[in-house]
């Protein structure tokens, strides 16, 4: 990327050789404009977040504090004001990504209306929301600079020197809104073409880093629900396979795979996988179904399936609708070789998906993986499907309770109870929740901690609180205080919303165009100007 004075330069020169016939344009205008306008297309983005990505593992790889994170969202919006809140209170965006979860995209995105997360919705709302996402971080980007550069005009016209090298050293300095997406492609929304079908519009669309399930995908399922059901590790390969072949066709070498088992919630498998060698993947997988001993021909029904199993002949248990069943307390076990499996096949990054924050389950499945694939890393679904209150309350108290403290005062199965809020058992519990991400990262090697859902909860629950109070008795002071007062006295930019949609941009754009001609929007008849 050439710098703002290299571009200012460049546009001289070749205005120049225009002779008279550029006069009209300047070369700093055109220096902003692309300055402006950093990343040219999808690829662009995705070949420049996933060198971030791969740096960013690579120093969590030398030290586990370094762990990412990132919160879901539907709408572009929504994620341009995330990045717009991370830098404004954090200063940076390092480490910080964005999260596009098929939940969302299910729930809130499809032309069906809501639905459940079973990959019911349209295929292409997933790269149609990667693209929107970044239009409107590229977007934060333009607003930014739009307010640097009028700075520098007014530096400039009050002859402050000093003002002006300290603008246009944050010009020159500037970061991005860009960041990395981790994107859902759920279970691949079909078989391994349609899954590199569809890997492709991702990338296209700027996703570095795309998140495969191994779940059947006309069965797929919520993580978070019952009905679950896996599918071999050479279906599950081929479409990682698939997805790699995407990345390398467009130039994104750097692309991430995120490898997800549902192994631990999933009791079901769609087919028997035929082992061409004892000990292969298909054996090995089959050594988890649940099965009955067959000791002659009469012990098989019509219809019935028996293979040879470790020698003996055996009858998978099969349901009516035709999946077959693992042994139950296999799940873990499962997702052990799920892992290793994938990382030994082309995934760069593992999620387990599980039914519980819980720092001791996930770090002893990691412990496991890491004895094969010492550098293994996952990425976390910090879920809001768990109740956090009550199950982090419920781990103190059996903590409390096998140091041998009294916990007499305390009824475990009522622990969400409002009644315990300010107890010491629930500061306990507030305080492991607050120090989960950075244990797990240290203990159970996360590198990416994300929340699917927060928005659809944030949203849901401040238009509760508006419409309580606008349709009730507050009335208009619902929003004012509420909404608007806070939005002043906590920097808010959205309380410009014209200047947020763009309308400050338009009017520059306007002066370049048609300089004195221009008709602005931003004159003193503005009602904006009362939040100046």
């Amino acid at each position: 990327m050439t710098s703002y004075t290299d571009d200012k330069a460049a546009t001289a020169t070749l205005s120049q050789s225009r002779s008279t016939s550029w006069d009209a344009i300047n070369p700093e205008y055109v220096a902003r404009m692309r300055a402006q306008n950093r990343f040219q297309s999808g690829l662009d983005i995705a070949r420049y977040t996933a060198a971030i990505m791969r740096r960013d593992m690579a120093e969590y790889d030398a030290d586990s504090s370094q762990y990412t994170q990132s919160l879901g969202c539907w709408h572009g919006f929504i994620g341009q004001q995330k990045m717009i809140a991370v830098k404004k209170h954090h200063g940076t965006t390092s480490k910080r990504y964005l999260y596009l979860s098929g939940w969302m995209i299910a729930a809130l995105r499809s032309e069906f209306g809501p639905l459940p997360d079973q990959s019911m919705h349209e295929k292409t709302s997933v790269p149609a929301l990667i693209e929107e996402l970044y239009t409107f971080l590229r977007q934060a980007d333009a607003k930014a600079l739009g307010e640097l550069f009028r700075d520098l005009d007014s530096a400039r016209e009050a002859g402050d020197t000093e003002a002006a090298e300290k603008v246009q050293k944050a010009i020159d300095n500037f970061e991005t809104h860009v960041v990395p997406i981790v994107a859902d492609i759920d279970a691949g929304f079909g078989n391994e073409e349609a899954t590199y079908l569809l890997a492709k519009r991702m990338i296209e669309a700027g996703a570095c880093c795309i998140q495969i399930e191994n779940q059947v995908s006309d069965a797929k399922q919520c993580g978070h629900q019952d009905g679950k059901v896996t599918v071999p590790h050479e279906d599950f390969l081929a479409k990682i396979n698939a997805v790699r072949y995407a990345f390398l066709e467009l130039g994104v070498d750097d692309g991430v795979i995120v490898a997800r088992t549902d192994s631990l919630g999933a009791g079901l498998t769609q087919k028997i996988p035929v082992s061409q060698n004892p000990g292969d993947l298909a054996s090995q997988y089959n050594a988890f179904l649940e099965t009955t001993a067959v000791d002659s021909v009469e012990d098989i029904a019509e219809g019935e399936t028996a293979i040879r199993l470790n020698g003996d002949l055996v009858k998978p248990t099969r349901l009516p609708n035709g999946f077959y069943k693992f042994k139950s307390g296999t799940g873990e076990s499962r997702c052990v070789l799920d892992c290793i499996t994938s990382l030994q096949n082309g995934a760069d990054l593992l999620w387990i998906e599980t039914e519980q924050p819980h720092v001791g389950q996930i770090g002893a499945m990691v412990e496991e993986i890491r004895k094969v694939i010492p550098n293994a890393k996952l990425v976390y679904n910090n879920s809001p499907s768990f109740n956090w209150t009550v199950s982090f309350r419920q781990q103190i108290y059996d903590t409390w309770g096998q140091e041998g403290k009294d916990v007499s005062a305390y009824d475990r199965a009522n622990l969400m109870s409002e009644a315990y809020d300010q107890s010491d058992l629930a500061i306990a519990a507030d305080d492991k929740i607050r120090s989960f991400q950075a244990d797990a990262s240290r203990e159970a090697g996360i590198f990416h901690h994300l929340i699917t859902l927060p928005t659809y909860h944030t949203t849901a629950l401040s238009i509760d609180n508006l419409a309580k109070g606008y349709f009730g008795d507050d009335g208009m002071l619902a929003y004012v205080a509420g909404v608007q007062r806070n939005e002043i006295r906590q920097g808010i930019a959205c309380v410009k919303h014209q200047a947020m949609a763009g309308s400050n941009m338009g009017d520059d754009h306007k002066e370049y165009f048609s300089g004195d001609q221009a008709l602005k929007a931003s004159g003193k008849d503005n009602t904006m100007n009362q939040f100046t």
